[in-house]
């Protein structure tokens, strides 16, 4: 469900600076980033960045809903919102540094919409400073949602849509239509408004692995919506910002399907760190209630000069993604329950032993080919021949709780799998489809359009000039984030805030349209 509203500016109260953290020394007078770090731009061989032109500054911070913030190790019941006086200095000193980094747009997850005394002392000082602010609750009365503040100055809001997503985690997400307030100057046809596509969103936090799905039908609700919305008001040519809490990492599934869909971690490509295992650890962003240590808040960036593909196709790919998970998790349940009854009757008798420790050795050697070849056992019930049926696919996906749940997969998206994963379309999924389509289906990250190189298919195939972002450069605060470890002494949030500044480039791209 999709509820358009309007929404106006809103007045406030003033603040001074308080915090005992120092992070002056990031800041430059005009609200940018001085931090030295030219960074990797995202720009194509074939674009210009125009440095001319003001840069455009995204925030991005889960400020810790008072009512989610635990106060005493011993009672875990004990929120600080019982506490007005600590929530209150809290929440100050957080608005002191969003208002003196004085970002263009700032995104926040987990805003207590439910104390109005919270939200009045939000809405003036940011009133006041000069943005115009949105906020929204998620679903059921959870008591926490979004808010996303933006400079008047520098932009207009065309439009601004709710995204109620009515799932297990009644979670929602906010789009913005935005137009630059500078136009373009120095244009062979004259001045060009930018225009681009804002969310703010928190995903639902993966509690157990079972709500994977839930989760990427967050996202793939998310990126229907703005496709839709790109359709039907002619955007084929804008850049989106997606803003927010992703609570998953560069690893999972989520980000991955995001990638496919022609999206970059802006903090990633400042950094100029890449998707491989060894930078996956290089940042973090966030201390769960388990401790863990994380890097989960995204600001990602897909400009108009990216390919896509189709998205039915690349969430199917990001599905099968997740079965291939759970064999993976299932075929190890199986191997260590074999390893364990191999000690166990190597221990019963020593003349054995040497026997089993040969048998383990070998059987751990060949784990890999074993997990490729008999994977597809796993979905089989009983010796049906080298392929796999319908009715058994769904009752593998049953056996891992992906369908039959309230937030599994619907009976349409499990038939559209199946359509896919039976590449020649004779009712079964033979162990070659099953390798191709479910083993080594990926979400490939999509080629960057170069219009100058690339030579046209099609005559419906035309060649037009767009304005996109360059990620000038990317900060983390607390600073110890940017170094993947987590200060003790830092109390404002259990995330860290991250600040990203863009600077408007032209670029050519193909248009041609893009398919659900």
């Amino acid at each position: 469900m999709v509820a358009v509203v309007d929404s106006s500016a809103n007045s406030n109260i003033g603040g001074q600076l308080n915090s005992g953290v120092n992070e002056s020394n990031l800041l430059s007078g005009n609200g940018t980033i001085s931090r030295n770090n030219s960074g990797c731009g995202y720009v194509s061989s074939t674009t210009k960045a125009m440095a001319y032109e003001p840069p455009v500054s995204c925030t991005t911070f889960n400020i810790l809903a008072p009512i989610y913030k635990r106060v005493d190790q011993k009672n875990q019941s004990l929120r600080e919102s019982n506490f007005r006086a600590v929530w209150l200095s809290r929440n100050q000193k957080i608005l002191n540094w969003l208002l003196h980094e004085r970002s263009s747009i700032i995104c926040l997850q987990e805003f207590w919409v439910d104390n109005e005394e919270l939200v009045h002392m939000y809405q003036q000082r940011l009133g006041d400073a000069g943005y115009v602010t949105f906020q929204l609750a998620r679903t059921n009365n959870r008591g926490d949602g979004l808010l996303t503040a933006v400079l008047k100055d520098h932009f207009t809001i065309l439009n601004y849509r709710e995204l109620l997503f009515n799932d297990c985690g009644d979670r929602v997400a906010q789009l913005l239509h935005v137009q630059l307030a500078f136009p373009f100057s120095q244009n062979q046809e004259g001045d060009a408004q930018q225009e681009f596509l804002l969310v703010n969103t928190h995903l639902l936090f993966p509690h157990d692995s079972c709500l994977s799905v839930a989760r990427l039908h967050q996202v793939y609700k998310i990126l229907q919506h703005v496709e839709q919305y790109q359709r039907e008001n002619k955007l084929n040519n804008a850049s989106i910002l997606l803003c927010g809490d992703w609570n998953g990492s560069k690893r999972g599934q989520v980000y991955k399907f995001l990638r496919s869909q022609g999206f970059v971690s802006s903090y990633d490509i400042a950094h100029q760190y890449t998707d491989s295992d060894a930078d996956s650890h290089r940042w973090v962003s966030h201390r769960n209630h388990r401790g863990n240590i994380c890097g989960v808040d995204f600001i990602l960036l897909c400009n108009p000069n990216k390919s896509r593909k189709p998205l039915k196709k690349s969430w199917a790919e990001a599905v099968f993604g997740i079965i291939k998970v759970m064999l993976l998790v299932a075929f190890t349940a199986c191997f260590s329950q074999l390893f364990d009854e191999y000690v166990k009757e190597a221990c019963m008798s020593d003349v054995s032993a040497l026997h089993h420790c040969k048998v383990l050795c070998i059987v751990s050697s060949k784990k890999a080919s074993l997990i490729e070849n008999n994977a597809f056992v796993l979905l089989k019930p009983g010796d049906h021949g080298n392929f796999l049926t319908y009715s058994a696919f769904c009752e593998a996906l049953r056996q891992v709780n992906l369908i039959g749940v309230p937030y599994g997969l619907t009976s349409e998206e499990t038939k559209e799998l199946w359509m896919q994963a039976d590449i020649n379309g004779n009712g079964v999924v033979e162990y070659e489809e099953f390798k191709r389509r479910v083993w080594n289906s990926g979400c490939a990250e999509p080629r960057e359009e170069n219009c100058s190189e690339r030579t046209r298919d099609s005559e419906n195939d035309t060649e037009e000039e767009a304005i996109g972002f360059n990620v000038k450069n990317a900060v983390l605060f607390p600073r110890e984030a940017e170094k993947g470890m987590w200060p003790e002494n830092y109390s404002l949030s259990d995330h860290a805030r991250l600040t990203v500044v863009f600077s408007p480039v032209r670029m050519q791209c193909s248009q041609r349209g893009t398919s659900l």
